[in-house]
């Protein structure tokens, strides 16, 4: 008898560890940018909702140089997800300008909020419209970053020469904006979100008045030349302490992607989790008031979407490919 209820016993706790196996681990690394930018806290917030919310998943936000070192960093498996706007990810899927070496192939999760393009400087420098800043000291954006690609196109679609119209400096946005204090440049090119920290620290720098560049109007020699991927818009007045007037403004998408051969499972988890705690996200920054179904569309991505996020968003009645 005693054998018996033994050998049951054995049974008992071996059909029971098989009913619950040990949790799989997954550890992501979610590419973002710099500190004083709107990717990094967004991707800070996504990491630590991820690592509470899916069992077994371990997320963490990598500061880095935007949105061409997440591509880059993703297409080596250095990073499983990634913060981009989608005219760099696209070059990214076509092995074009930043991304000669080779194609990466990435498909959207989600599409984030719309990266509207600064243009700043500050009243002192004179400068008030593009062609003003024909010979001044310009940063146009860190390398590896998604800022210094459309600061590029934006700078051609307004009949300027980046390197012989330019004194060019290639820093962050938040070491542009202590550039500017400092007298070291003039102006800067940053496309982000509304507000960026940095920005606003600029605004509000005692004996400093911003000074926020017109561009809209250049949108449609970029689309001419780089598909229709920009549109016309405008920061509102007050976005930024001492912006008094609106600022038109040329902008374009961010969305973020992972690797083709991420698992279904996970990109689903992913982007389920992402909307389920929309609130959160909100409460990280305001931008994440733009994660709507509305937005997702191959339209506003023209990278293709992982099919974990097509299963995701057909359930919700949303169709993308």
């Amino acid at each position: 008898m005693k054998r018996i209820m033994g050998g049951m016993a054995v049974l008992f706790f071996t059909l029971l560890a098989g009913a619950a196996p040990a949790q799989e681990k997954i550890n992501i690394s979610i590419g973002t940018g710099g500190t004083g930018g709107v990717y990094y806290p967004l991707g800070g917030g996504m990491a630590n909702i991820l690592s509470k919310s899916i069992p077994g998943m371990q997320a963490t936000a990598e500061v880095t140089g935007g949105s061409v070192d997440n591509l880059k960093l993703i297409g080596t498996g250095k990073s499983e997800v990634g913060l981009t706007m989608v005219d760099a990810a696209l070059d990214a899927l076509q092995g074009q300008d930043k991304f000669k070496d080779g194609k990466i192939p990435v498909r959207t999760l989600m599409v984030l909020y719309p990266n509207r393009m600064h243009v700043v400087s500050i009243e002192s420098t004179g400068i008030k419209k593009m062609s003003d800043l024909k010979g001044k000291r310009v940063s146009t954006g860190s390398p590896g970053s998604a800022t210094e690609i459309m600061a590029f196109r934006v700078i051609e679609a307004a009949g300027l020469d980046k390197d012989k119209d330019l004194k060019r400096e290639r820093l962050g946005v938040a070491e542009s904006v202590n550039a500017v204090k400092d007298g070291k440049i003039d102006a800067f090119f940053w496309v982000g979100g509304i507000p960026t920290a940095a920005v606003t620290d600029l605004g509000a720098t005692p004996g400093l008045k911003i000074q926020m560049i017109d561009h809209a109007e250049v949108a449609d020699a970029m689309n001419r030349k780089y598909g229709p991927l920009y549109v016309r818009d405008v920061i509102p007045p007050k976005s930024y302490p001492g912006q008094d007037a609106p600022n038109h403004v040329v902008t374009v998408w961010n969305i973020l992607v992972v690797h083709e051969k991420m698992q279904e499972k996970v990109a689903y988890a992913i982007v389920k989790t992402i909307f389920d705690k929309k609130a959160e996200m909100v409460a990280v920054h305001k931008e994440s008031l733009n994660f709507e179904y509305k937005y997702q569309t191959n339209d506003h991505s023209p990278i293709p979407y992982h099919p974990g996020a097509i299963k995701y968003f057909a359930e919700k009645g949303v169709k993308v490919k």
